[in-house]
């Protein structure tokens, strides 16, 4: 029997009632009295320069309320501070099919895609590149300026050629992996609207209001305090919601520069072009083993195809090394990675961000080892498990580790052994093991400040409002907040108000990616729930003559341990409390123990704790 009266206990979602049934609001069905409709002009060719643009027939279209292209919205952009190279509206060159030129609003939707069909846009076509090899050979003009290679690296832990040397059996293998994108059942949706006072709100189907709300104060050249930014029911992100999007700019600049909302919801067909779906990869590996199984040195090669823009890829090109050694022990590692721009959709963090394409070349090259020597593959990877509380080549510190107990249930539970090369011609039965983060060390741009925060209010009543920039992209992490506060204060999960991913009432977070909401925010939230208790029990505890430290919370009620009746409601125990202090509000905050290594990049990696599978 669980230890806790709300957590690990099966009860319906909070959100699940609305969603089900279609009343929650998702940024799409959001209407506002005279809202205007956005659409985007995207350029036919895949690398071309733009000569001109004419605007004046789709400006002179009856419904028409404003036309933006590249010069109205110059600054550049992006998720990390090492990649601003994106433009809302492209000024100089567009490179993939798809890039936005323009931006259109209009009184409907209708009218502002035949006002965007009219903008005359002249183009001089270049020689574009869609692989990697494409890429790295190309002589003509680069898809940036710099050049067409965004990103190398080059790592080693340890001394890989010794441990080579002391292998009795090498082997190495190339594999690649064609990448896909997300497809999540709500498309992107953006919805702004610039009050007279100069305010903007944004609502938009994000994962990272915080960091959107910073991109827009550096392209739109307001203070961020003058922009609000709210995630409502976000239908599905799986990280293709976790950048800085061109359609979420280009309505807040049209909503500005014409008075009245502004709403463009992407169609299907965009939100491939909007992509930031897993990268192409090209993986080399190289490793040294013993006789009987055990890694001796492994040498790993990531090529990464990033499409048009930087994105996350520096840091997807570190993830994509920087986990291999997390599940296994590894004496001597290197690791040598790339990036190249090609014209094609940007990509970015997709469901494990850069780790699950070395991963399965990994897994893949542990079973033909574990082939070659003649050797159980469960039994090839138990003998090289990482350990518990223990630190990998590259620094990454393991705590907790159920990587052994893991692999014990899969091979029960899907009968692995019995079926391993048993199974007819054509069928089989694969294993493998995996570990990933629950949330990351660093945040994108590094400071001291907490990565979570939560704000606990409760009033004479008993009303508790929780208070969290966290944003529920489909995961629950709703669900998580209210059920953390219920037990800790002794109520229902029903009981706990939360208002969560608006940057204007809720504390920062930054933001549902990299599995870090339930560990991260979490934390936060039981922080101010504790916080809270604390300081009601004193109260209460003067009033019944008790100790603070012998109240318990349970049920509803605030009472002496050992003596249900010596106690009081939860309401009563807040007016006391309220009466004795005052306005009763706490807070909560997590920020993870400084975790990188000493070398350049070791900021990617680190986590506080890591998840394992199998």
């Amino acid at each position: 029997m669980s230890e806790f009266a709300v957590i690990g206990r099966p009860r319906p979602r909070p959100d699940a009632a609305e969603r089900v049934t279609g009343r929650a609001h998702y940024t799409g069905d959001l209407t506002l009295p005279g809202q205007l409709w956005c659409r985007l002009l995207r350029s036919p060719h895949p690398h071309a320069r733009i000569v001109r643009i004419d605007t004046a027939a789709a400006r002179a279209l009856p419904g028409v309320a404003a036309v933006l292209v590249g010069a109205d919205l110059p600054t550049p952009y992006g998720i990390l501070p090492v990649s601003q190279d994106e433009e809302a509206l492209c000024t100089s060159k567009v490179r993939y099919v798809g890039d936005p030129v323009a931006a259109v609003a209009a009184t409907d939707e209708e009218t502002a895609e035949r006002a965007a069909a009219l903008i005359a846009v002249e183009y001089e076509p270049l020689p574009a590149v869609f692989s990697i090899d494409e890429a790295l050979r190309a002589h003509g003009e680069p898809i940036h300026a710099r050049g067409n290679l965004q990103k190398t690296i080059a790592l080693e832990f340890g001394d890989v050629a010794a441990g080579f040397a002391q292998a009795a059996y090498v082997r190495e293998d190339l594999f690649c992996y064609d990448g896909s994108t997300h497809l999540p059942l709500e498309e992107h949706a953006a919805l702004a609207n610039f009050a007279p006072d100069g305010t903007l709100i944004l609502w938009s189907s994000t994962q990272i209001p915080h960091y959107l709300q910073r991109a827009l104060s550096k392209v739109l050249a307001m203070p961020q305090s003058r922009i609000r930014v709210i995630a409502p029911p976000v239908g599905g992100g799986f990280g293709g919601k976790s950048d800085i999007f061109n359609h979420e700019v280009a309505v807040a600049a049209l909503s500005r520069a014409t008075g009245r909302p502004v709403k463009c919801v992407l169609s299907r067909e965009e939100v491939f072009y909007a992509h930031r779906g897993r990268h192409p990869t090209l993986m080399w590996l190289r490793s040294g083993w013993t006789a009987d199984g055990h890694i001796t040195a492994l040498h790993l090669r990531t090529w990464l195809d990033g499409g048009a823009y930087g994105s996350y890829g520096v840091a997807t090109t570190y993830y994509s090394g920087a986990l291999a050694p997390l599940t296994y022990r590894i004496p001597h590692y290197r690791f040598e990675g790339l990036r190249v721009f090609t014209d094609k959709p940007a990509c970015g963090p997709k469901r494990g961000h850069g780790t699950p394409q070395p991963r399965f070349a990994l897994e893949c090259h542990l079973d033909k080892v574990a082939e070659e020597l003649g050797l159980d593959p469960v039994e090839v990877r138990r003998r090289n498990l990482v350990a518990p509380f223990s630190t990998t080549v590259n620094w990454l510190r393991v705590t907790s580790c159920g990587i052994d107990e893991c692999i014990t249930r899969a091979v029960d539970a899907s009968g692995f052994l019995e079926k391993h090369r048993r199974l007819p011609p054509g069928r089989g039965v694969g294993f493998a093991v995996s570990g990933y983060l629950s949330g990351a060390g660093l945040p994108i741009y590094w400071n001291d400040l907490p990565h979570s925060q939560a704000h606990l209010t409760v009033d004479r009543s008993g009303r508790v409002a929780l208070f969290c920039g966290a944003t529920d992209i489909g995961q629950g992490s709703d669900a998580v907040l209210v059920a953390t506060a219920a037990e800790v204060l002794g109520l229902q999960p029903e009981e706990i108000h939360l208002t969560s991913a608006d940057t204007a009432l809720a504390p920062v977070d930054l933001g549902s990616y990299s599995s870090r909401v339930t560990f991260m925010a979490g934390n936060a939230a039981l922080q101010a729930a504790e916080r809270m208790r604390g300081a009601i029990a004193q109260a209460v505890a003067a009033r019944l003559e008790a100790a603070p430290e012998d109240l318990v919370f349970a049920g509803g009620r605030v009472f002496v341990r050992g003596s249900p009746a010596q106690g009081m409601a939860w309401a009563e125990a807040c007016a006391v409390a309220e009466a004795a202090t005052g306005a009763l509000s706490t807070s909560g905050a997590y920020a993870p123990p400084h975790l990188a290594g000493p070398y350049k990049g070791s900021g990617v990696g680190p986590s506080p704790a890591y998840s394992f599978s199998a």
